[in-house]
């Protein structure tokens, strides 16, 4: 996967879009089932077609863009997006800067200068439901027009159902913040995680005896809140157990969101590295406490729990890696 950052970069690829692509448009946040049927079906067109496979996305997100504050918490950031794109058969990744000059474009400016002049598209993947341009004017019916005009083929996407019902970013959301890991998992073909940079904290965890990975989101809120039981990948050839508590540290007045992960048996310090964490199992809600003590004796409970989740012993003892 080839990752094009802005319209602007769009002549760095001319050569190889000079015969045309396949390609979608849309957020794709959180890469479920329904955003992977899109993904196959983009790249077995563009196999057919002999072409290259084309996603474009937006940062920040339209409605991120138009109402900020009301704007649904995100299941991915930004690289974690291009992360999950990089395990497809996708060939070029473009990230449109979503300002208030391509709000503005019209429905005709849009197809003619990104998907006509920029892009060279010959078949388009679209859902019924897609809308663009100034003020959404632009829909599928209308694309399907101008694509006979314009010499490229529109087609729309079959929804995807799991359990009875269409698989939706909506829907994981949902799934997560009433802490259904299993249907979560269903909707996402896997179960839910996140990475992140491990960074310096306030060094808390280790005072009170649970040293701690901090993490940051890159996100302004997580689509789940908690204590969890948990397996960390990157920093072993195996995943590693651990519990995690996601949320804003209440106890010690904190106001950001923040990530912070006990390795079980871990002592070495792994500043700098990019992990990813997978959500196993919930324990609790999180909670402010009255002191630092009643903390401590909260998290001790919650590490027995998470040990037991995992099949740990619940005897702390670094083991040999």
């Amino acid at each position: 996967m080839h990752l094009i950052r802005g319209l602007q970069n769009l002549d760095t690829v001319k050569t190889e879009l000079q015969a045309g692509c396949v390609l979608t448009i849309g957020n794709f946040d959180g890469i479920h089932l329904g955003h992977r049927a899109i993904l196959d079906q983009v790249t077995a067109l563009a196999k057919v077609k002999k072409l290259p496979s084309v996603v474009m996305i937006f940062e920040p997100l339209p409605i991120e863009y138009f109402a900020p504050h009301s704007a649904p918490v995100r299941l991915m950031n930004l690289r974690e997006k291009l992360s999950a794109f990089k395990a497809t058969d996708i060939d070029y990744v473009l990230v449109c800067r979503f300002n208030e000059t391509f709000a503005n474009l019209s429905p005709v400016q849009f197809v003619e200068s990104i998907l006509k002049d920029g892009l060279n598209v010959k078949h388009l993947v679209v859902g019924d439901d897609f809308r663009f341009g100034k003020q959404r004017q632009g829909d599928f019916d209308f694309l399907a027009e101008q694509g006979r005009c314009q010499g490229f083929e529109v087609t729309d996407v079959a929804t995807f159902e799991v359990t009875e019902g269409r698989v939706s970013s909506t829907r994981v959301r949902q799934a997560l913040s009433r802490h259904d890991l299993e249907m979560a998992e269903q909707l996402l073909g896997e179960p839910f995680h996140f990475h992140g940079r491990v960074i310096h904290g306030q060094k808390l965890g280790r005072k009170i005896g649970f040293r701690t990975l901090n993490l940051n989101p890159k996100r302004i809120q997580m689509p789940l809140e908690g204590v969890y039981a948990v397996k960390v990948s990157g920093l072993h050839e195996q995943d590693w157990p651990g519990v995690a508590n996601i949320g804003v540290r209440p106890t010690v007045a904190g106001t950001r969101p923040s990530i912070e992960v006990h390795l079980f048996d871990w002592d070495k310090d792994v500043y700098g590295a990019h992990i990813s964490v997978r959500i196993e199992n919930y324990i609790r809600a999180e909670k402010k406490f009255e002191n630092l003590a009643a903390l401590t004796e909260q998290i001790k409970q919650d590490v027995k729990q998470a040990r037991q989740f995992h099949g740990l012993t619940q005897v702390e003892s670094v083991r040999k890696i």
